[in-house]
């Protein structure tokens, strides 16, 4: 299992900034602004508040590359589809984030966060065909498993599942085979499967 010993918040990129020309590996986390991408990251890294949270969305407007192990990164993507940011900003965010997907050359697998109790909304579906167009194919994490009791989660996933697939303007080869993991932030559940596929992408 793979183990994070370090974690270093190493290069932050605004909307006028050069993205950094990292030779470590990359695993990239999107997600709209409040789905807990933060509480994501502090959990996979042992860390209590490493990345920040906020109870505002939208706080999150940089991409964020924390150096693990000095052995690959994790960048953290700006949440996306919040409300009251105006519409320039918005287009800021969304054209920062089609850069990175596109241009990073290090870039090993994109992980799309999904509440597991709402349906993906429109902006999600977008992220998920950007994710496509640039090549990869996104791993899913449902995110707040915690709120739903073991009997729904299996209904939540698959829902989500189709739902991509058929609002999705593209047809990639595999996407059948979508993969979905559940986390939760409160117990931490669904790290080692994560790390797991992490640690496979590395190898």
């Amino acid at each position: 299992m793979l183990t994070i010993k370090s974690v270093n918040l190493e290069t932050v990129c605004g909307v006028t900034s050069t993205l950094p020309e990292n030779r470590l590996p990359e695993f990239a986390f999107a997600g709209k602004s409040n789905v807990g991408k933060s509480t994501l990251i502090n959990g996979l890294t042992n860390r209590r508040s490493y990345a920040r949270t906020s109870a505002k969305p939208g706080k999150t407007q940089t991409i964020n590359f924390y150096n693990v192990n000095e052995e690959f990164y994790l960048v953290d993507l700006p949440g996306y589809g919040y409300a009251t940011a105006g519409s320039a900003a918005r287009e800021q965010w969304g054209r920062m984030i089609e850069r990175y997907l596109n241009r990073s050359g290090a870039l090993r697998a994109v992980f799309l966060l999904l509440d597991i109790r709402h349906e993906p909304s429109g902006h999600d579906v977008m992220m998920y065909d950007w994710i496509l167009q640039a090549g990869f194919a996104p791993i899913i994490i449902a995110t707040k498993a915690d709120k739903l009791n073991r009997s729904q989660i299996a209904g939540q996933t698959k829902r989500l599942r189709d739902i991509l697939e058929a609002k999705s303007r593209i047809r990639a080869s595999g996407t059948g085979d979508m993969r979905v993991l559940v986390w939760s932030g409160l117990s931490k559940s669904g790290r080692d499967e994560i790390l797991e596929v992490m640690e496979g992408l590395l190898t």
